[in-house]
């Protein structure tokens, strides 16, 4: 067992896990926050992204030992003061969705994207969403809702 201590969500969190625990995992089971799905257990699907130290990483990649000492934000953090997030309202915005299974991984996929390229072009967004899956969709909504995404957060 190891002792891990992070702040997620603004909130510091510290609690005994095994070497083996994925940080996914600790998210969901030791603190409930479910919004971060687990789809393949292979890192394909990108459904458990979320921001370590600000960069948008794989949580089934990630021991918890790993994000020790680290600023975690997964999708029930990404709204403030009960407003959502330009990239969760452009989502709804353009029904970037479908089932919503992949949505909050987009979403943090997105979020991360556009802090690096503020003004994707089409193929840009195709290549920044790729570790993201969507089974349901053709993505022609997923793109738009980053366009709008870019778009509020100018």
């Amino acid at each position: 067992m190891a002792k891990v201590e992070m702040v997620v969500n603004g909130t510091k969190h510290g609690d005994d896990v095994e070497d083996r625990t994925l940080l996914a995992n600790f998210l969901r089971d030791a603190l409930g926050l479910t919004g971060t799905h687990i789809g393949c257990d292979t890192s394909q699907c990108g459904c458990c992204t979320v921001h370590m130290n600000g960069r948008a990483v794989k949580s089934c990649t990630v021991l918890a030992v790993q994000a020790n000492g680290a600023d975690i934000v997964t999708i029930e953090g990404l709204a403030k003061n009960g407003e959502l997030h330009p990239v969760q309202r452009a989502f709804t915005e353009c029904h970037g969705l479908q089932c919503g299974f992949c949505t909050p991984g987009m979403i943090m996929a997105t979020a991360g994207f556009l802090k690096d390229n503020p003004n994707p072009t089409e193929q840009e967004i195709h290549r920044g969403l790729e570790g993201n899956l969507c089974r349901c969709t053709g993505y022609i909504n997923i793109v738009k809702a980053v366009k709008r995404s870019a778009e509020l957060l100018k």
